[in-house]
């Protein structure tokens, strides 16, 4: 009899204990419950905002794919730079005869009586520039070497212009003689004159 209403008696309590729910929002009131929930779901979202920007930190940096240029393949790059490798191809000799064959090329024009601009006694370094036909830079006329590039820079500083040092170069003597130092490489030009613009305006107007 004993057993019987002890067994009741904890199948009574059994049935009074109230149910916990899983969340805890059921036994708040609705209001309260949608701001606890709109609460619980911003922390949630911050959490793994957190949780990505963790993961992102350490992760390990993704090795850079060697990307190649288009067309890699067609690209030579010039080695003229490279001592060793010019000189597998080029010697004394060789150079010799290049510079022998340029030279050939040109012609020299000596001017008998160099063209000046009229009412003055400047020579016309226009129709001077027309005269002549070896770039800049190609010795034609000897020199005596004794001019310092930093004299001939210093000497090119007395004047405007290249143009007009062509133009005083010309006059006394060039460019066969150059008694200023004007023109060290003997190639009749002056400074840094250069013929090239007016020699191209000729040649687009034929």
């Amino acid at each position: 009899m004993r057993k019987v209403v002890l067994f009741c008696v904890v199948l009574g309590l059994a049935g009074c204990e109230p149910t916990i729910p899983d969340s805890g929002l059921e036994a708040l009131p609705p209001k309260l419950a949608d701001t606890t929930a709109a609460g619980i779901a911003v922390v949630a979202d911050t959490i793994n905002v957190l949780e990505d920007t963790v993961a992102l930190v350490d992760r390990k940096p993704a090795e850079v794919e060697e990307t190649s240029l288009p067309n890699s393949t067609s690209i030579a790059l010039s080695d003229e730079n490279d001592f060793e490798a010019v000189s597998n191809r080029q010697t004394i000799e060789s150079d010799a005869e290049r510079l022998a064959v340029n030279r050939m090329q040109y012609v020299l024009i000596e001017p008998t009586e160099l063209p000046v601009r009229p009412g003055t006694d400047i020579p016309n370094v226009v129709e001077y520039a027309l005269l002549t036909s070896n770039p800049v830079g190609v010795p034609l006329y000897p020199r005596s070497g004794l001019v310092s590039e930093y004299s001939h820079l210093y000497r090119c500083g007395q004047y405007t212009s290249s143009t007009a040092a062509q133009e005083m170069f010309l006059k006394r003597g060039g460019p066969k003689r150059d008694w200023l130092g004007l023109d060290p490489d003997g190639d009749g030009f002056a400074c840094t004159w250069d013929p090239s613009p007016f020699r191209l305006a000729l040649s687009e107007s034929e």
